[in-house]
Formats: structure tokens, sequence, C-alpha cells
């Protein structure tokens, strides 16, 4: 086994699916509320929201594009309708990756906003054996940045998290390491080890 690190949790949008599937699923959702913006503005706020990842896509984007109190639920209903993964949509690095996690003895897990529909996807692709345990948002009823959805991952997953209870902002400014591609992973999970 492994290190210290024994659990491998990934999200599923832009790091197993093209995130643009999400992208196009709310801009279209938003627009049939009612938005009324360009694409540029629409790929502006998105292109901030990826770059901080400080807060909620989906609160950030409905309030900015349908004003303050829109209704959640509604737009993730919509957007749901058009959050299908096509095959095309699973980066190429993926399934080779996972057997390398596997193979090298990690449990892994998701911790992803994402509608339950997407484990049909995944089953489709071939993805769902490779993994334990799932903390999708929309199956658990919590989503990101909430911490409670990643308690509750952590949970069902049988493990404590290492983190303070209440990290402060310097401790999560500086991740340990930053990868560009999913197949970079088991490479520096080994030097993490």
């Amino acid at each position: 086994m492994p290190g210290a690190i024994d659990h491998v949790f990934l999200d599923i949008g832009g790091v197993l699916y093209d995130d643009r599937v999400y992208a196009e699923a709310w801009r279209r959702a938003l627009r049939e509320a009612g938005g009324s913006f360009t694409d540029a503005a629409f790929d502006d706020e998105y292109a901030a929201c990826r770059a901080g990842q400080d807060r909620s896509f989906r609160v950030h984007l409905a309030t900015v594009f349908l004003g303050p109190d829109p209704d959640l639920r509604a737009l993730e209903s919509r957007a749901a309708r058009y959050w299908q993964y096509p095959p095309s949509a699973l980066h190429a690095d993926v399934v080779p990756t996972l057997h390398s996690l596997l193979d090298a003895g990690y449990r892994l897990g998701v911790i992803a906003n994402q509608p339950s529909q997407v484990r049909a996807a995944m089953e489709r692709d071939g993805l769902v054996g490779f993994f334990d345990v799932w903390g999708v948002s929309d199956d658990l009823g919590l989503h990101k940045p909430d911490p409670a959805l990643f308690h509750r991952t952590l949970e069902l997953a049988g493990v404590a998290g290492e983190a303070p209870d209440d990290p402060t902002p310097a401790q999560l400014a500086e991740p340990d390491v930053a990868i560009e591609e999913l197949q970079q992973l088991p490479d520096v999970l080994d030097e993490l080890s």
C-alpha cells in the first residue's frame, strides 16, 4: 500500500469529463429562466469561478445573471436536462490513470457537484467499478463548497479528515501539489507518500 495516502477522491466534471458539458447546461438553464447575457459575459463569469474555486458556481452564476435570491432548485432541474456527458466528453487519460491508481493500492472515490444521473454515464463508460465511495451532491443533498459534503463523503469512506475543522485562509492558500492532467496523479502521489 502507498504511504500515508490510501484514498484518492476525484471530481467528475473537469477531471474525468470535459467541464464544458456543465458550463453549457448552466448557460442554457439560465437563459431559459430569463437571463439575458452574452456568451462572452457567461464565459468570463464561469472562468472567474473556475479560477477562484471559492464559491458555488451554481449560486454565483444564478445571482449574477438572474439577480438576488434565484430559485436554485428550479435552475438545477433545468440544468439537469442538459447535463449529460456523451462518451466523447471522457478525457483520454482517465481509464489508464484509474487502473494505475488501483494497481498502486489506492481506494478511489468521487466528491462532486453532479446530478444523480452522472452514474449512468460513468457506467456506460466503464468507470463505476473503479470507485468505492460516492460523494455525489444530488445523492447526498449537499453541494460544494459546503464542508458537510466532504465530511459526509469521508464518513462514507470510513476515514477521518486530516485537515483542521476550521482551516485558516493561509492553510488553504497553498496546495501541496498542482497537476494539469490526471495522468500525472500516480507519480505525484508516489512522491507524496
